[in-house]
């Protein structure tokens, strides 16, 4: 079974990615080689849709290890994100030994590893399994600034301390990719615990080879089409937001379960909510002719 300490090179992650259909370019096969041999964090930022969730998805799909996800938003903190006690089943264990039992016992005892309820990053922290885990803290400038604050421990020693139980350290720390949209700019302290690497719109030639292994039975000339179309459709103007690579599949996507061969007006009208999600984008495209972005 693959292990990703085995890997020697970042031409051997890039053929690692390659078998679940994620093709990385050489900086970032670099930027995850590194992070792997290193032991550090990765934090991967560009705009959303460009493959820094997917990159995630295609480590644990590559090493057949576990994939532990959280998903950042407003308000995070630690009882989401770390751990939590289970307060219902706290309560009902002080009330069937309130009777027969001091209460300095049954504290002590309700405050016990089988009353802790353990969010992803104590869950990543504990995995025992052969391989790392591959740990996604996802859109971390959804939360808090103060959220954080939270991970500098879990960053910096791989372990998380829990008053009621002591220090909790893993014994293989997980690979950790951290990513984020640029909604807010992070703070300095988190920058300095990862390794950093920028995912891009992909080149013409690279997103239409990331169509060719992530929808197999797209006709050549319709992945060109496609590809074309929507690049034209990145270099417009005034656009809140522009499609990403998933976008760029889901069309394609729903063209190939239309039988498309090939783009037109009408089909490319029909389909548009599949490629532009914001309302103005799509009027913008109306207004400034579908038909130009076709023939360019």
């Amino acid at each position: 079974m693959p292990d990703m300490d085995s890997w020697s090179s970042p031409t051997e992650v890039a053929e690692a990615l390659a078998h679940q259909n994620y093709l990385a370019d050489r900086p970032l096969a670099m930027s995850t080689y590194l992070s792997v041999r290193l032991g550090k964090p990765l934090l991967l930022e560009g705009e959303p849709g460009c493959g820094k969730t997917e990159l995630a998805k295609a480590l644990a799909g590559a090493t057949h290890t576990e994939l532990i996800r959280l998903q950042c938003f407003e308000g995070l903190d630690a009882r989401s994100a770390l751990y939590d006690w289970n307060y219902p089943k706290q309560m009902l264990t002080i009330r069937l030994h309130e009777k027969d039992e001091s209460s300095a016992k049954v504290e002590k005892e309700i405050f016990t590893e089988r009353f802790l309820l353990r969010r992803p990053l104590l869950r990543a922290l504990e995995e025992s399994g052969p391989h790392r885990p591959v740990l996604l803290i996802d859109e971390i400038d959804r939360a808090d600034e103060e959220f954080e604050g939270l991970l500098l421990e879990v960053l910096s020693d791989f372990q998380i301390t829990i008053p009621e139980l002591g220090t909790i350290k893993a014994r293989r720390p997980p690979m950790v990719i951290i990513t984020s949209n640029r909604t807010r700019e992070l703070s300095d302290a988190l920058k300095r615990r990862c390794l950093y690497a920028f995912v891009d719109y992909p080149s013409f030639e690279r997103e239409t080879e990331i169509l060719r292994a992530r929808v197999p039975g797209l006709g050549e000339q319709l992945g060109h089409e496609i590809v074309s179309f929507v690049q034209r459709v990145r270099g417009e103007k005034d656009l809140v937001k522009k499609p990403g690579v998933a976008e760029t599949l889901d069309w394609a996507a729903a063209l190939l379960a239309l039988h498309r061969e090939a783009l037109d007006p009408e089909v490319v009208e029909d389909t548009l909510g599949c490629l532009l999600k914001d309302a103005q984008d799509v009027q913008l495209a109306h207004d400034r002719g579908l038909e130009r972005l076709l023939r360019v």
